[in-house]
């Protein structure tokens, strides 16, 4: 499949603000919508009252093993937006009566094909007294039986230890992954270099970008757990899972102060070089910068999956592949007393779901977001294709700027976005990551395509999976702009915000270092080595 794109170069010839007022070929600018431009991180009233159950991102993309030559599907998942490194002294930690889902999927009806459960232990001192050194100090992080830097996960130094499990269930059999007896730690916060150098260089400053398990930090490197497939679900299958749960950089990136300023003029700036950048200077200002989340991970061989399904995505024929999307729930009655820790029962309630970045956040309107939440993909054809099919955000960038995209009949969002399950094609070799030399943020756009096992390019980024450093916002933006009929000339919109403030790592887990709490890019941005 032969795909063409307009040139770069054209985009540098674009006056600052000339084209305001006129219908445009290129655009760089992102205009307001009704929510919050972020990929996830404040998409529906209700949970933004709950920011342990928030998710943030979903990423999913093919990767090879690199000893056993395995190819295997990545799922990696951000949740609790917006976390302080520095919020001592008790830090996050993920909910124990929550639970923490990633769910394969028919990539065309929605339907569950298989399940992964993330269980997190107590974090208060009467249910979880097994999780902490020592009851009777202020310092969860630092002083257990001991004072001093962490240097082994759970040591002495580190007074409280959250631990997990995970569940795989298909159909309505569900499997302990680590039932061989593996205790699954999470990875402590990166508190600062006095507490937890091993994340930090010799100024305080978190180190990323390792390229393999070895060049890991020693607390990453620590909770990354192979656990053993058992008995597999598809004869013949071999090979084990990963799985990863800690404290993370926040590997999204998007100008969203200079956004709701109004457009402040830093995000529309033209004049930078065109060759690499669409035509941003990157003057635009990264709003999650210096903010960490929380992350659950797990690598699943590809041979170990349920089942796969035969689909037709954007700029993918005849693909062969699965859905993936994340989920939070939380028990349906919590018993709160003044005596005792509180007490959750009931069935499960799913109080939030995220697949494509931007969908519930920018494209729902306010009516369906918590319903949105509280659905499967299964319902989302009849409850949310709308919003898809009839882009508002469309509307409003002609209302404001004069612009002429097309606001209705979108059948190309509708493909992208219904049901919402990023897409991942599984016919694929591994895909590239950023730091490889053909890598684009701007997958297919900027010319990055993979081939499928047909010998058809197709896009090696989002909309075909997600992986870190997509530019997710300007790429959905194009594709609002330049639909409905293919994407053969691109017609760009962007935010002028062209990269992630921390190096991802090249291997398991993908996202990026923690911030330290005592030096991160948010706090010293500006200062001498930033």
């Amino acid at each position: 499949m032969k795909t063409s794109f307009k040139s770069h170069a054209t985009l540098s010839l674009i006056p600052r603000l000339a084209l305001l007022a006129t219908a445009v070929t290129a655009v760089n600018l992102m205009v307001p919508a009704p929510s919050a431009h972020a990929s996830s991180h404040s998409d529906a009233p209700l949970i933004k009252l709950d920011p342990q159950a928030n998710l943030t991102d979903v990423y999913a993309f093919i990767r090879t093993r690199p000893a056993t030559g395995e190819r295997a599907l990545v799922v990696e998942v951000s949740v609790r937006p917006f976390s302080e490194p520095g919020d001592g002294g008790q830090y996050e930690s993920f909910s124990p009566d929550a639970r923490y889902s990633i769910h394969i999927t028919n990539p065309v009806t929605g339907a569950e094909s298989e399940r992964y459960d993330f269980r997190f232990s107590p974090v208060d001192a009467v249910n979880g007294a097994a999780n902490y050194k020592n009851p009777n100090t202020i310092l969860k992080y630092g002083l257990g039986t001991e004072v001093g830097p962490i240097v082994t996960v759970g040591d002495n130094r580190q007074n409280y230890t959250q631990t997990y499990t995970v569940t795989r269930t298909v159909g309505s059999t569900p499997t302990n992954l680590n039932s061989g007896g593996t205790t699954l730690m999470v990875a402590p916060p990166n508190v600062g270099l006095n507490t937890t150098p091993a994340y930090n260089d010799s100024t305080g400053r978190a180190v990323s970008g390792a390229t393999s398990r070895a060049t890991l930090d020693s607390y990453t490197r620590q909770t990354t757990y192979d656990l053993p497939a058992g008995t597999p679900p598809v004869s013949g299958a071999t090979g084990f899972y990963t799985t990863f749960a800690g404290p993370r950089e926040d590997g999204f990136y998007a100008d969203t102060g200079g956004i709701f300023d109004l457009l402040n003029g830093r995000i529309l700036n033209n004049n930078g070089n065109p060759a690499d950048s669409f035509g941003q200077d990157g003057n635009g200002v990264d709003g999650f910068k210096g903010f960490n989340v929380l992350h659950y991970a797990i690598v699943i061989p590809l041979a170990n999956l349920a089942q796969t399904f035969t689909y037709t995505g954007v700029l993918q024929p005849g693909s062969t592949g699965v859905g993936v999307y994340a989920s939070v729930s939380r028990p349906r009655t919590t018993l709160r007393t003044s005596t005792s820790a509180d007490a959750s029962s009931g069935a499960w309630v799913q109080v939030n779901r995220l697949a494509n970045p931007l969908f519930n956040e920018v494209l729902v309107a306010a009516a369906g977001k918590d319903v949105y939440n509280r659905t499967s993909p299964t319902q989302d054809a009849a409850l949310f294709a709308t919003y898809a099919q009839n882009s508002e955000l469309a509307a409003l960038i002609n209302a404001v700027y004069g612009t002429s995209f097309v606001t209705t009949g979108r059948a190309d969002l509708l493909a992208i976005f219904i049901p919402d399950v990023i897409r991942v094609n599984t016919t694929t070799g591994a895909t590239r990551i950023a730091g490889d030399a053909a890598f684009s943020r701007f997958s297919f756009a900027g010319g990055d395509t993979i081939a499928n096992g047909a010998g058809q390019q197709i896009p090696a980024g989002w909309p075909n999976g997600r992986r870190f450093g997509d530019d997710v916002v300007d790429i959905a933006l194009s594709a609002v702009a330049s639909g409905p009929n293919g994407y053969s000339n691109l017609t760009v919109v962007g935010d002028n915000m062209p990269g992630n403030d921390q190096v991802y790592n090249r291997t398991f887990p993908y996202a990026a270092t923690p911030n330290s709490g005592t030096r991160n890019s948010k706090d010293l941005f500006g200062s001498v080595g930033f």
